[in-house]
């Protein structure tokens, strides 16, 4: 399989126009532990003239074990990057896109309490809909493309910081609750997973509404 590296031609041609890009990529989103996060990365265009760091990909392409490395090289790039978090509790409540706009609105926030201005930005949201702007509101311009983590630098920075970041979560949440083994599956269906629950129900981490039918719910 060719795997796509990911240029920035497209933040090169939204920065004519705009004096910031901001990429969103989210993390989490079909786990059925764990909170959903939503990386950020801001580029504006010095850094858009700069070499895409070394072995950027999007998240799902890069080996668990050098994503920590490229995570570092894309933070170190980009102007900033943070992560927004939605906790499980919380999708349970108001729904996953619901959530997804939640967090994303909470890591853009970040980058304003650093100061950037992402009224001044342009946000490249990986996907084909804009779950941004029904939480934000209508100040951010948000231009949802389909594989943008896969074909632009930024969103692919956003990826692999936002995934790093939810692993070491899931990680440290391992010891909470081992039996899960969330160490390895990182919240996510897998068949050791969903066994666990059927014999042990659900933890406070577990997002109720989405388990499988025959789990009790413990707390």
């Amino acid at each position: 399989m060719t795997v796509v590296e990911p240029r920035l031609t497209v933040e090169r041609r939204l920065l004519r126009e705009h004096a910031l890009v901001i990429a969103c990529d989210e993390v989490g989103r079909g786990a059925l532990a764990g909170p959903v996060a939503v990386g950020v990365a801001a580029v504006d265009a010095a850094r858009a003239r700069r070499r895409v760091p070394e072995g950027l990909r999007d998240s799902k392409l890069v080996a668990a074990a050098k994503r920590p490395a490229v995570a570092d090289r894309a933070a170190a790039w980009a102007m900033a990057t943070a992560v927004g978090w939605c906790s499980a509790d919380e999708i349970d409540r108001i729904g996953i896109i619901r959530a997804l706009g939640t967090a994303a609105t909470r890591a853009i926030a970040e980058l304003r309490a650093v100061g950037i201005v992402p009224e001044d930005a342009i946000v490249i949201l990986d996907g084909n809909h804009d779950y941004i702007t029904p939480i934000a509101g209508p100040g951010l311009t948000v231009r949802p493309i389909i594989k943008a983590d896969r074909d632009c630098a930024s969103a692919a920075a956003a990826s692999v910081v936002a995934k790093v970041a939810r692993d070491d979560l899931m990680v440290r949440l391992h010891d909470d609750a081992p039996v899960y083994e969330w160490s390895r599956n990182k919240g996510y269906a897998s068949a050791e997973h969903r066994a666990a629950i059927r014999s042990h129900g659900l933890s406070a981490h577990h997002r109720s509404s989405w388990a499988i039918a025959d789990a009790p719910t413990l707390f």
